[in-house]
């Protein structure tokens, strides 16, 4: 019992492949707005998936104006996103 217990919380919190949206489709965009709330807290915020959400999605992971981050407009940026949130 002992070691199921350490075994679970020695694993990362990982999605599992059938639970886990497709990047770069509304659903996964939903799920980055609810990880990484762009809003202020009382219904402002940019438009989900446009250039301004995704730059404070960015500014919020700390990862704005890094030049490893993908330009915005590609899958690439999506699944850039993806594994800073979940992991590969």
């Amino acid at each position: 019992m002992t070691f199921l217990l350490l075994l679970l919380t020695a694993c990362p919190d990982r999605r599992s492949a059938t639970e886990a949206p497709t990047p770069c489709t509304d659903p996964w965009y939903q799920n980055v707005e609810t990880t990484v709330p762009s809003g202020d807290g009382m219904g402002h915020g940019p438009d989900i998936g446009s250039e301004e959400w995704k730059s404070v999605i960015e500014f919020k992971l700390g990862v704005r104006g890094n030049p490893d981050v993908p330009t915005r407009n590609s899958r690439e940026w999506c699944h850039f996103i993806d594994d800073l949130l979940w992991g590969q």
